[in-house]
Parts: structure tokens; C-alpha cells; sequence
């Protein structure tokens, strides 16, 4: 085994790997569309080829000429790709890697099972970031976990580092689009270039990183779930260091997302100069953090995984699953087959390749208890076994059951129930979808179709509920029945507000059995009941 072609060989993650392969002792046939690339930059490899292919073209030929043991496509993009070059590959008898981090691409590879086991070869799609590096971290993380709740992927990149086509394509085109997301104990929908965020990467001994980051999908979302005890929610975030990027990027999401424009992928033309232009203002340093939130018999725990990149060597890491492939294959340790690589390696496999970049990696864990438990100490403790349950909240969880919803009839109350963004009366199937990050729990509560959310806090020794800018502090008496919450003091904008104005609010948790009761009454002042919903659940 010593032949290697890789496809978009001359390009920014393709250049970097056909260093590294050459560093290895393989020939490597650097390969594109643009032949007077390839043999410029074969020139600077010892003993390397130049061939032109067209990953669009009939590939047969091309392999039958070149004779590699290996092809490795890293020109892409992947997204919405056909299978055209590994069933090449397949016909010729050559083993296939790429770089790939599309979903379905990378996710139903295994389609091609049958026929790589027949021709002898092997067939692995995703060698890159993700999945291969984060399968791995992911493995390492839940080892010492009997549970875990939610994984959370964030990828922080230089500027410098986001200005390739590859990327600017994958971005692209699911900007705004529906992605599948497991949360809540169900599959739901999310928004790609949504949920920004600010995100901090930090590794002890190192200046932290700070970037904005927004959904992306990734084959992780869809195997996570499936590879990890408690089939975890999972989530995915990628920015750079341009905050007036990720925030363009998020409006003009917002417009595929409303049907005003079909994709973004059209506007690549135009975005991506603009983009390379802002890339030389842009530093040299490159952060990514993994999450798996669960639980080590009944101590809820967060284990995290950071590696922080300098002076450039950010672009390295997506290229280095792809080496470990064409070592392995060298030692004949692959088997026939078509797979993606979120399995195929150890964390460890990946320290020398790491440790030899200007980064540092680290892996921390700390206690992670709920925020009801946070709050309500020892007394905690002392609730019933459903209600402590349900509060049970480490990174994601979900609740079923049932529900009525009772609406206030006076013109003032309908206002405020719908600002509000209560349902209708009438009677509900009810689900509940628990999302919590750095202490944050956000309830979205499903009652039918209609869905309303608030986010719960710790405030001192109180509970703080905010629905959109309007905020509540409740008190948290227990017992071995059950709580209730009771309002000690609201403000609208962190304005406090004086108490005489505030809504009446009664609120009870109970347990009926292994079923978590809920009763909530909302009443205004001079107004009357705006909405009182009621009813059962349990934990899914």
C-alpha cells in the first residue's frame, strides 16, 4: 500500500493532507479539475503525481490509469452528493476515505455495505472532524457515565480558517433549511444558521477563545443518539471569530426560513469574495469543545473536552481521521465494508497527530446538579419521587402526558393570554422538552400543537421564570407532597416592578402515583383569570 490519490489534493484541507500522507512515504497523485493545480503544487512533494480528474466525470478510467491503493476525496462539497466516487472506487477495486461532514451523505453510507464487502474494499465516509474526532471524544466522555443526557458540539473557527468554497458551501446550504434535531425525547425541527450563541473555549494555561456559533448539521446529530448510552439529545454549533458574519448569516437564514428565498446557496458567488476579504483581519487561533452531560449513578455530571488551536494550525485537525485511515489500511487493519468513521478510532489515536500541532487539549468534569436542587437545598430531597424526577434536568430531558387549559373570558385577559402565548381552551395531549445549559433550563411546553416556553434560573435561594422580558421570583416551599411556587417579586426589562401590579399566580407540583401533577392559575389584577392550565405527565 503505497499509492494514495487524493481528489481537490492542491485544495486548503486537501493541500494539508497530501503533506501529511507524503510525510508518511505514500505517492501521493494529487488530483483535481485543474491539472496546471495539481502539477504545480505535486512539485513541491518528493516523488509525487499530478492527474487531472473530475469527481463529476467517469472515475473508472481515471483509477485504472492511476492504479492507487487509496482514494480520498477531498474536493466536495458533499451535501446532496450522490455516492458516484466510492461506487467508482468499488468498480476498481480501490479503498475510499473522504472528508465529508454532510449528514446524509456520511449517514447512509452504508448503503454500499454489500458491494465493498464483495469487491474486498473498504469504504469509509467522514474521516474528518466530524464524525471520526468527535465519535471518538463522545466515546471518551460517557466511558465513566452510566447515563448521559445531552451531548453539545461547538466549533469556534478563525476567520482565516472559514474562508474555503468547502465550508462556505456546507454553510450555505442548510442556512434556514429544516434540520432534524433529537430533543426532548422526540425528533423535532430545527433552523440551520439559528440559535446564535456566544461560546468561550478555554484550556487551562492558554488566552480563552470567543466566538459566536450557530446550528449546523452534521452527521453527529443523527448518530450520537444512537451510539451513546441514554440516547443523548445532541446538538452542533460552528462560527467564526466575525460576529458581524454570524449575525448576516443568521438574517439571511431568517429569509430562507420564511420562504423568501429558497437557499443561500445562490448567493455563494457574491459572499464568498466577501468573506476571503475579511479573512486577513481575522486571528490565527481556531477552538472546539465537546459536552456529555449525564449521570454516574445519582451525581448528575458534565464532562467537557476543549482543544484550543494557535498560529494557523486550526485548518490541521480535519484532516488528521483521514491520515489515521490511510495508516491503518498500510497496516492492514481495515475491514471490507462501507461505514461512517464516528466508531472507527480512539481518542487516543488521535494525541501523537495532536500533539504534534501548536494546540492544547484538555478534558474536565464537574458537578452538575439540576437547578431546583440548586435552590431548594436538603429540602430537595424531601419531595416526592415524580416531582423530583421530573426536575431531574442535566442538559435535555422530556415529559408526556395530558392537560386542560381553561382561558379567561374579559377582552383584557385574551390579550394577555395571547401575548403570553397561551393555548386555547380545551383539553391536550402534553409534552414537555427540557433544555438546560450553564444552568439555564428552558421549558417548552407542547400543549397540542401550540407550544409556549419559559426559561428557569437560580436567584439566590429562589427560583427566577422569565417569559420573554417579564421575570418572577418564586419561593419554593416542599414537602413530602409536593410544592408550590410562590411569586415574592417581578420586573419587566430587570426593572423591578412594584407587587401590587403583579399577576396572581398559584402553582402547585404534586405526585398521583408515579404521575407529576401540575396546576397553574394566572389571574390580573382588576382583570380577572387569564389561564389555568392542569394536568399529568411523566418522564420519557
Amino acid at each position: 500500500m503505497n499509492r494514495v490519490l487524493i481528489l481537490g489534493g492542491y485544495g486548503g484541507f486537501g493541500a494539508r493532507l497530501s503533506r501529511r500522507l507524503a510525510g508518511d512515504g505514500w505517492t501521493v497523485i494529487v488530483a483535481g479539475r485543474d491539472i496546471a493545480r495539481a502539477r504545480g503544487f505535486a512539485r513541491t512533494l518528493q516523488g509525487s503525481e499530478a492527474l487531472r480528474a473530475d469527481r463529476e466525470g467517469d472515475l473508472v478510467p481515471v483509477l485504472a490509469e492511476a492504479r492507487p491503493d487509496l482514494l480520498i476525496d477531498a474536493a466536495g462539497p458533499f451535501q446532496g452528493n450522490s455516492y458516484r466516487v466510492p461506487q467508482a472506487c468499488i468498480a476498481a477495486g480501490v479503498h475510499y476515505t473522504d472528508l465529508a461532514d454532510a449528514r446524509d451523505f456520511v449517514c447512509g453510507i452504508g448503503e454500499l455495505d454489500h458491494a465493498a464487502r464483495t469487491a474486498g474494499v473498504a469504504v469509509l465516509a467522514g474521516a474528518s472532524t466530524v464524525p471520526a474526532l468527535t465519535g471518538a471524544v463522545l466515546r471518551e466522555l460517557a466511558a465513566p457515565l452510566d447515563r448521559v443526557d445531552a451531548v453539545d458540539m461547538a466549533l469556534g473557527a478563525s476567520t482565516a480558517a472559514t474562508g474555503g468554497a468547502l465550508i462556505a458551501a456546507a454553510a450555505l446550504s442548510y442556512a434556514g433549511k429544516p434540520i432534524r434535531v433529537w430533543h426532548g425525547r422526540r425528533w423535532s425541527e430545527a433552523f440551520g444558521l439559528h440559535g446564535l450563541q456566544r461560546r468561550v473555549f478555554a484550556v487551562a494555561g492558554r488566552r480563552p477563545v470567543t466566538r459566536w456559533v450557530a446550528l449546523a448539521d452534521i452527521p453527529d446529530l443523527e448518530l450520537a443518539p444512537q451510539a451513546l448510552p441514554g440516547a443523548p439529545a445532541a446538538s452542533f454549533r460552528a462560527g467564526n471569530e466575525s460576529a458581524a458574519q454570524m449575525i448576516a448569516g443568521r438574517m439571511l437564514s431568517a429569509l430562507v426560513r420564511q420562504g423568501w428565498l429558497r437557499s443561500l446557496t445562490a448567493l455563494g458567488g457574491m459572499l464568498l469574495p466577501l468573506q476571503r476579504r475579511l479573512a486577513r483581519y481575522g486571528s490565527t487561533r481556531s477552538a472546539m469543545s465537546v459536552e456529555a452531560a449525564g449521570w454516574r449513578g445519582d451525581e448528575p455530571v458534565l464532562r467537557r473536552w476543549t482543544v484550543i488551536a494557535e498560529d494557523g494550525d486550526g485548518p490541521e485537525i480535519p484532516v488528521l481521521a483521514a491520515q489515521l485511515v490511510a495508516r491503518r489500511l498500510r497496516d492492514g487493519a481495515l475491514e471490507a465494508g462501507a461505514r461512517d468513521t464516528s466508531r472507527l478510532f480512539a481518542l487516543g489515536d488521535f494525541g501523537p497527530l495532536l500533539g504534534g500541532l501548536r494546540a492544547a487539549t484538555e478534558i474536565e468534569e464537574t458537578a452538575h446538579p439540576p437547578v431546583y436542587r440548586r435552590v431548594m437545598g436538603a429540602g430537595y430531597d424531601r419531595l416526592p419521587e415524580p416531582v423530583r424526577t421530573m426536575h431531574a434536568i442535566v442538559g435535555d430531558g422530556g415529559a408526556e402526558g395530558e392537560g386542560t387549559v381553561e382561558r379567561g373570558a374579559a377582552l383584557l385577559a385574551r390579550l394577555a393570554g395571547a401575548i403570553g402565548g397561551f393555548p386555547p381552551a380545551g383539553h391536550y395531549p402534553v409534552h414537555v422538552a427540557f433544555a438546560e445549559r450553564d444552568g439555564i433550563e428552558r421549558w417548552t411546553r407542547s400543549f397540542g400543537l401550540h407550544r409556549f416556553h419559559s426559561h428557569l434560573s437560580q436567584a439566590g435561594r429562589r427560583i427566577e421564570e422569565r417569559f420573554g422580558p417579564l421575570r418572577f421570583q418564586f419561593d419554593l416551599p416542599g414537602d413530602e407532597l409536593g410544592l408550590r411556587m410562590v411569586l415574592r417579586g417581578w420586573s419587566a426589562f430587570r426593572i423591578p416592578l412594584p407587587r401590587f401590579l403583579a399577576p396572581r399566580i398559584v402553582a402547585t407540583e404534586r405526585a398521583e402515583g408515579d404521575d407529576f401533577v401540575f396546576d397553574v392559575a394566572v389571574a390580573l389584577p382588576l382583570v380577572g383569570p387569564v389561564v389555568h392550565y392542569r394536568g399529568r405527565l411523566r418522564r420519557v
